[in-house]
């Protein structure tokens, strides 16, 4: 792209970002009753089953990746707990105060934000930063991705069209019609900050800007099982997480780690479940398939039906398969199947003692995935806890279906979420799932309080009572 191409860019976004901060500055005058109201209209049109099955309808057909039913169900189910979640958080004006620390805080938008749409989830993401975005009194330029652009358009429609019903200027969601890297680049630029979800280059691009971003780290969840697990249910939770959506979602199953005595039993249990365990001869050709240069995933397989991988990998697997196992012993460069596969292929390892179960954890992620996530099904509370002391992740999921817990669920407490933090270790700034906390800027009033000065005896307690001064 030569200068003047570049420029022009640079002047289309220029010309968005300042109808959005118009928008926007209309915005700060919402009540948090105006606010909660319109993200409530946007969740319950978007959730209406025929709106969301004609948005799933639209990013499969635009990408061919994951399931309609899973894409829908990100709609209908999804997003309203999210909205559950976040009612409870105010974003609006005067949201705490503490009396005893003289501390009141305020809280206040964050400008523009652009927010980056990637193609594995181009319905429910804008669904999602939209509504956020909104309660924070924002305003929230998309950044398609350009294979599934008129999906997250159509979002987008929908959502200014609400707004507009409602009293509300149109342009606090903005949706970019000619989505390219460069135009991603200079919006992440001119915005205030950038609520980052895509590749591992958008992300990084996100945190070069110039510009605050929350971003997310590589998947590539692994998932402990130990000689107390339920077999039956553990192999029913990670077939139906393994399988929603056809694995576009990065908290899926990437590996498990089965202890030896239950491997066999737990090999079978998949089975049952819809899972081929590949011989050695056809791991050999799913793994050139897959990886065709020998570095990078082939996007063809990303998200595809069990059948189609087999098929484009020249093996021969039953009609009925949901997801393809292989055996794996090794992790790093030269065991491809290690790091993140983003489809419905899951590596199976086996472990003898539980601290080799965690090694290969930390050897798997320090290769691909440091600080999104691991799992454990067990009921032995020390091998939880010693997972969770000795992993390098921000969530240690446990006898769940990763896929569905990871980013909030009714039968967890973590934030109900489409933004995954992974900690300094995955490269972000936060270490939790990102939610309505993200979303607006906080001012804190202090005041004078009537407390006096601690003596040495209260500070040190009995503190260097055992240390050389």
């Amino acid at each position: 792209m030569n200068d003047e191409e570049l420029r022009q860019e640079e002047i289309y976004v220029a010309s968005l970002v300042e109808r959005a901060r118009a928008a926007q500055k209309e915005a700060e005058k919402f009540t948090q009753r105006k606010v909660d109201e319109l993200a409530a209209a946007i969740v319950y049109k978007l959730s209406r089953p025929e709106i969301a099955g004609e948005i799933a309808q639209m990013a499969f057909d635009e990408a061919g990746m994951g399931r309609v039913d899973s894409k829908t169900a990100k709609l209908t189910q999804k997003m309203p707990a999210i909205l559950y979640d976040i009612l409870s958080t105010k974003t609006v004006g005067i949201v705490e105060r503490i009396p005893e620390k003289g501390i009141t805080k305020i809280a206040k938008p964050l400008g523009v934000i652009a927010a980056l749409v990637p193609s594995t989830n181009p319905g429910a993401t804008p669904a999602f930063k939209g509504v956020l975005g909104l309660r924070g009194r924002n305003a929230v330029i998309f950044a398609p991705h350009p294979k599934t652009k008129a999906t997250s358009m159509r979002v987008t429609e929908i959502m200014r069209n609400i707004l507009v019903k409602n009293g509300a200027p149109a342009d606090l969601f903005i949706c970019i019609d000619r989505p390219s890297m460069a135009v991603s680049r200079e919006l992440m630029k001119q915005c205030d900050i950038t609520m980052a979800t895509g590749s591992a280059d958008m992300v990084k691009a996100a945190y070069s800007s110039g510009k605050p971003a929350y971003g997310v780290g590589a998947g590539n969840a692994v998932v402990i099982i130990d000689e107390t697990a339920d077999i039956s249910a553990t192999a029913q939770k990670i077939a139906v997480s393994k399988t929603g959506d056809n694995a576009t979602g990065c908290s899926a199953e990437n590996a498990v780690i089965i202890q030896e005595s239950v491997y066999g039993e737990m090999m079978k249990a998949f089975q049952a479940e819809g899972g081929y365990l590949c011989n050695t001869q056809e791991k050999a050709l799913l793994q050139k398939a897959m990886w065709p240069d020998g570095e990078h995933l082939n996007r063809d397989i990303v998200a595809r039906p069990a059948t189609v991988i087999a098929k484009i990998a020249g093996i021969t697997v039953p009609s009925d398969t949901q997801f393809i196992m292989v055996e794996e012993n090794g992790t790093g460069p030269g065991y491809p199947f290690s790091k993140e596969k983003l489809s419905v292929v899951l590596a199976v390892y086996k472990y003898n003692v539980f601290e080799k179960a965690i090694e290969t954890v930390n050897s798997i992620q320090r290769y691909s995935g440091y600080g999104h996530s691991c799992g454990i099904h067990s009921v032995n509370q020390a091998h939880i806890e010693q997972l969770a002391l000795s992993t390098y992740t921000t969530k240690v999921i446990v006898r769940q279906p990763h896929g569905q817990a990871n980013a909030g669920n009714w039968f967890n407490g973590l934030a109900n979420t489409f933004s995954l933090g992974c900690g300094t270790w995955g490269g972000n700034i936060v270490s939790e799932n990102i939610t309505q906390k993200h979303y607006f800027n906080i001012t804190w009033v202090a005041e004078p309080i009537d407390r006096q000065p601690a003596t040495e005896a209260e500070i040190y307690k009995d503190l260097l009572d055992n240390v050389t001064l």
